[in-house]
């Protein structure tokens, strides 16, 4: 049997990635501070005849960890792959984003991803095998203005998996890192911004993509079983990347002209 745990696997992303999953065999660990959805995620896929359950984490608590550990360990014996999705967002000008917000979004993105890979990775190394997946985004590779924290964290998140790539080949552990651009998902529900209009404006940027979670969930998938450590779902962004990594000047100009702009002009509603 082959066995996932998902972090924020009760919605979004997370929950597609608990249905692709399902779908291809998995067996699901649901790990979500969310309970009743959580509680309903996996109800959904036992009705399809998967098999899965719901544990309570808070990804900032080391202890909830060990907990989930010991839970996953009872149930099933070993992880085959472990999925770090659980995040938040956050916008708002460098000088305007507290520093509560600052280890909020730290905390979750960055820290709430290195306790589960140091977790579960000696058990993985025990086996000689396993997988690790840490969502992060293309905002860790492109770096858009008014989002810094955001940036920050999701960067930090690349720069750990790229660590762990190299670090863990000797036991076997593959790594992949997820960077999507905007799609259908619900990532403002908790994202915290002082900026007149942003989450509107973000709202539409996702509604109108032509990606969803679902495309998202069978790109990482896809991703792991051909062990590529960089996902990317978003042509488009994808090229920008490339520009970035040719010519940064150049991408710096073209985000300055555009996001930039858009974002001042969203200030000056504020004030």
């Amino acid at each position: 049997m082959k066995t996932v745990i998902i972090t924020g696997g009760a919605s979004g992303l997370g929950l597609a990635l608990a249905h692709k999953y399902s779908s291809e065999g998995y067996s699901v660990c649901i790990a979500d501070i969310q309970k009743e959805q959580g509680d309903n995620a996996v109800a959904e896929l036992q009705r399809k005849g998967g098999d899965a359950f719901f544990v309570y984490l808070d990804v900032t608590e080391e202890e909830q960890w060990r907990h989930l550990k010991d839970v996953v360990l009872e149930r099933w014996g070993y992880v085959d792959v472990l999925i770090n999705n659980a995040g938040v967002a956050a916008a708002g000008l460098i000088e305007d984003q507290s520093i509560d917000d600052w280890k909020w979004v730290l905390d979750i993105n960055v820290l709430g991803v290195v306790l589960g890979c140091k977790v579960f990775t000696p058990l993985m190394k025990a086996r000689d095998n396993g997988y690790l997946i840490n969502v992060a985004s293309m905002a860790g590779l492109i770096h858009a203005p008014s989002m810094s924290s955001y940036n920050v964290s999701k960067a930090s998140v690349v720069a750990l998996s790229e660590t762990l790539k190299v670090e863990l080949s000797q036991w076997n552990i593959g790594v992949s890192v997820v960077c999507p651009a905007f799609f259908q998902t619900n990532l403002t529900k908790t994202m915290r911004t002082n900026i007149s209009g942003v989450t509107k404006t973000v709202n539409r940027w996702m509604e109108s993509s032509s990606v969803t979670a679902d495309d998202v969930a069978n790109a990482v998938f896809i991703g792991m079983k051909h062990q590529r450590f960089f996902v990317l779902t978003h042509t488009k962004e994808k090229l920008m990347w490339w520009m970035k990594r040719l010519s940064p000047e150049l991408l710096h100009t073209m985000l300055s002209n555009t996001v930039g702009k858009q974002v001042k002009k969203m200030m000056e509603r504020t004030i």
